[in-house]
């Protein structure tokens, strides 16, 4: 039996800024901004599903994620592109093949959402 659990536990982000960080993603993604920082340095965003965790403590150029290492999900990519313009964030690429789009935080970490 293999004791690594085929389950992603959470997903963290390196984040220079802890608070502008939460401010931001809290915006973005329709959360209030009202969850406890944790060990001064950890800032948990409860998801429906796997949770992200903002983390200041492993922030450096190196660690900004040059690639998404996830994506968010949407029901509708041309209402998402439209709500990501709409909020000032750095896209990186228009709608591809009618399914996704790249985007930016404001500590560079690439990111994307993608259609379900």
């Amino acid at each position: 039996m293999n004791p690594i659990l085929n389950q992603v536990g959470t997903i963290f982000i390196p984040v220079s800024n802890l608070e502008k960080a939460r401010d931001w993603y809290c915006d973005i993604v329709g959360l209030p901004k009202d969850g406890e920082i944790l060990f001064e340095h950890l800032y948990v965003l409860p998801m429906d599903g796997t949770n992200i965790v903002l983390d200041s403590k492993i922030f450096s150029k190196d660690a900004v994620y040059k690639v998404p290492a996830f994506h968010f999900n949407t029901n509708n990519i041309k209402e998402a592109y439209t709500y990501m313009k709409m909020k000032n964030v750095d896209l990186l690429t228009d709608i591809e093949s009618n399914h996704w789009f790249n985007f930016k935080d404001p500590d560079g970490n690439i990111l994307m959402v993608c259609q379900c």
